[in-house]
């Protein structure tokens, strides 16, 4: 069928408009993508060498800009990944500068094309354009290496970006004491406390046989300062080199005389550059000395002093299979933390969305809680790594505190409660927890329009208050005690001790979970179908053999049905989503995944709108406090539907069908005509006062007087027991059932040793309709 449209002349003036918005609209569409291109210094490390089928001689980089002579220098132009490759026509690159007399050049890079970009959260943003290598041969003096990279494309025109080198020679920490020792200022002497740590011993202890028979030759390029065996890298100074010149040579028997009795007392300059020292991780230090007083040498303080690439931790903590920690990093979302609020004005932001800030607000904040008047005034971007969480000089003291965490201080939650008992789990606290202040403060001053944290007015607890969650702090409770699960008081460092469980090296989720990924989940990909997989171990050590954390524990929904705890939360947040208003203002009984929360909404509304964002935001389901979780919730929407009684059934239910809400018959374990708990019923959506009522499969229940379902009933069970008993450390115990007494007692999983002396409840389904007695065993 055709359909005759009537088109009217137009206007001249209306034409000329009309293709004037069209070219403009021609023009929008023809701009070219900003290039963002950038010159960088790639970090190598180990593990980049197995990924990409790379010589396992090549040598490893820290990514840094001061290096020893003969080292080789990784350069990597990177352009906006949203710049479609076939439009960068050239990629050159030249040296504009070098020291007197220096004959280095530019080589072609020995990266494969398969290495991408090295930092996880780049590669969201960057592609790779073109890379070389730079080997300096002279030390750089007051001349630096500057070198520039000629981007040519077809659609965005040529850039060009830099990248100055400094080139030096080791030296050996005894030089860094000059300026850095117990005599220097308190906020420069470095050397003292790097002396207590594993890196300053990490070499003696090796050749000494501290480590194990192990300890080869192979670990001296990670564990002394310099060592690079290319022909090119014999004027570094560094270990190999002067090992070289000393003519000492890697023991054949690991003996406790090798460092102290025989490699100092023969081999003092090789043995002054073991360990892993300062310039390991800032490089050489020859030009940091060179120009140390002299205010007219260009680059001061000449050392990559500022550094917060991971490439400098992970140059040797990216060692597939036993140097992990950094491969574990990649997989985290702590390497991918947002770019968003980083760059000017985000001051507030960057205290923990980015390494810099987050350092910034831990060295000079006097309260380590997160909402502070102190604002950081480097808000440039890095990912949250190596540096940010760990202090690599010592100053945290590594007798109490071995693994060099940057901070252990108690946290201030924003409602004022002060967290202590969380251990090494204080660390991840002072991020995740509630960026917007006290739960009953916002609410309030959000509706007034008023600021509510020191960044401005924002509604809700923010993306991360799983430290209040954990805690049962900082929510709108109504003024009811909502009660708590036991993680915060019996987890050992609380996040730490679920977060980064030990992952054994034959678990599929090995190096995707766990330890240092943070993650509690990983991905199992078959024929091209991506299945989650729970990391579920560490649960088992008290809840027994789960194998998901939607594991059955009680009917938090009151649905009737003991279905798994985060299916429990999620219908609990759909029930409450459907009570609070759209987008539009209107309250329209949809699920929603998201609230677009306004100031005009009720006090009751903004409440529940908190505590839905709160245990939303929380992420966990459930699985960080589920009580407390179900709790917050199920008041939330008894507040919303008038429910006057606490753990009574909604005012206007108990109205419709008993007149009152003081009516004995409308309390909730009261069976009327329906021979059902009233509760049930409500939750059925049932008449409690109409008999004959059919209950549907898996509904479980109970009368006072013990019968379940009636006595001759047939019962279908969805639910769990859970059986708990006091522990001694160190003591084996089986859990063992039976279907009858007197007959032969089954063990039930595996046996459990008790890591701790108090309590231990071990979660395991019961079986089908079949009663089911359970003991506990212990060996000794």
């Amino acid at each position: 069928m055709k359909t005759n449209i009537s088109i009217r002349p137009k206007p001249i003036w209306l034409k000329g408009a009309l293709l004037l918005a069209l070219a403009a609209g021609m023009a929008a569409q023809a701009a070219p993508i900003p290039l963002n291109a950038r010159l960088i210094a790639r970090p190598v490390t180990p593990g980049d060498l197995s990924r990409a089928g790379l010589p396992s001689t090549l040598e490893y980089s820290g990514g840094l800009n001061t290096v020893g002579l003969g080292t080789p220098v990784y350069l990597e132009a990177d352009v906006n990944i949203s710049v479609p490759p076939s439009t960068i026509t050239n990629v050159s690159f030249a040296i504009t500068q070098k020291p007197i007399g220096s004959l280095a050049f530019i080589t072609n890079s020995p990266l494969g094309t398969n290495l991408g970009i090295y930092e996880p959260a780049d590669k969201l943003l960057y592609q790779v354009a073109g890379r070389a290598v730079l080997r300096p041969d002279l030390r750089t003096g007051e001349f630096p290496y500057i070198v520039t990279a000629t981007i040519a494309t077809t659609t965005n025109g040529t850039t060009n970006v830099t990248f100055t080198i400094n080139a030096g020679v080791y030296l050996g920490y005894g030089y860094c004491t000059y300026c850095h020792g117990s005599s220097a200022p308190a906020d420069i002497a470095k050397v003292p406390f790097w002396e207590t740590t594993a890196h300053a011993s990490i070499f003696t202890q090796g050749i000494d046989g501290a480590l194990g028979a192990h300890y080869s030759q192979s670990c001296l390029q990670c564990h002394t300062v310099g060592y690079d065996t290319n022909a090119l890298s014999l004027a570094d100074g560094g270990f190999y080199a002067t090992s070289l010149a000393e003519g000492w040579t890697f023991p054949t028997s690991l003996t406790n005389t090798n460092y102290f009795a025989y490699m100092q007392a023969n081999y003092p300059d090789t043995a002054g550059l073991g360990n892993i020292q300062c310039e390991n991780c800032h490089g050489p230090a020859s030009e940091h000395a060179y120009a140390f007083g002299n205010t007219n040498a260009p680059g001061w303080p000449r050392l990559a002093v500022t550094t917060n690439n991971s490439g400098d931790c992970n140059q040797c903590h990216d060692d597939p299979t036993h140097h992990v920690y950094g491969t574990q990093w990649y997989a985290s979302s702590h390497a991918v933390t947002t770019t968003i609020p980083t760059g000017s004005g985000r001051d507030q932001c960057v205290m923990c969305h980015t390494a810099f800030g987050f350092v910034t607000r831990i060295n000079n904040s006097t309260s380590n809680s997160l909402i502070t008047s102190f604002a950081p005034t480097n808000t440039a971007y890095a990912a949250i790594n190596c540096q940010t969480c760990h202090e690599p000089h010592g100053e945290t003291i590594p007798l109490t505190n071995p693994h060099l965490i940057r901070t252990l201080a108690a946290v201030t939650l924003g409602d004022g409660t002060v967290v202590t008992n969380a251990g090494e789990g204080e660390l991840c606290m002072e991020c995740h927890h509630s960026r917007d202040g006290g739960a009953t403060n916002n609410v309030v001053q959000y509706a007034l329009g008023n600021a509510t944290w020191a960044g401005g007015s924002s509604f809700g607890p923010h993306d991360g208050p799983q430290g209040d969650m954990i805690e049962a702090a900082n929510a709108i409770t109504y003024g009811l005690a909502i009660p708590s699960s036991a993680h915060r008081l019996t987890v050992s460092n609380v996040c730490v001790g679920c977060h980064m469980q030990t992952i054994a090296s034959t678990d599929p989720g090995y190096l995707l979970s766990g330890e240092h990924t943070f993650e509690m989940k990983y991905y199992v990909t078959n024929s091209g179908v991506a299945t989650e997989v729970d990391q579920v171990g560490v649960c088992n050590q008290c809840h027994g053999g789960i194998t998901s954390f939607n594991f059955p524990v009680e009917d938090y929904a009151n649905t009737g049905v003991i279905q798994g705890v985060q299916t429990e939360v999620q219908i609990l947040l759909n029930q409450l989503s459907t009570l609070l208003p759209n987008s539009g203002g209107v309250v329209d009984g949809t699920v929603k995944t998201s609230l677009s929360v306004k100031t005009n909404w009720t006090k009751a509304q903004l409440q529940a709108a908190y505590n839905w964002q709160f245990v939303a935001n929380d992420g966990s389901l459930g699985v960080h406090n589920a009580p407390f979780a179900t709790g917050l919730l199920k008041a939330s929407i008894a507040n919303l539907t008038g429910t006057s009684v606490v753990g009574g059934l909604p005012d206007a239910w108990e109205i419709q069908y008993f007149g009152s809400i003081t009516n004995a018959n409308g309390a909730p374990n009261a069976v009327n005509a329906s021979g059902i708990p009233n509760w049930l019923a409500y939750a059925l959506g049932v008449s409690p006062n109409v008999a004959g009522v059919n209950i549907p499969g898996g509904v479980v229940w109970a009368s006072g007087s013990g019968a379940v379902g009636g006595s001759t009933n047939t019962i279908q069970i969805y639910t769990a027991a859970d059986i708990t008993w006091n522990t001694v450390v160190g003591t084996s115990y089986q859990i063992q059932a039976i279907n009858f007494l007197g007959g032969g007692w089954q063990n039930v999983g595996s046996p459990i040793v008790a890591t701790n002396t108090g309590s231990m409840s071990y979660l395991t389904p019961t079986v089908g309709t079949k009663q089911q007695f359970y003991r506990v065993v212990h060996t000794p």
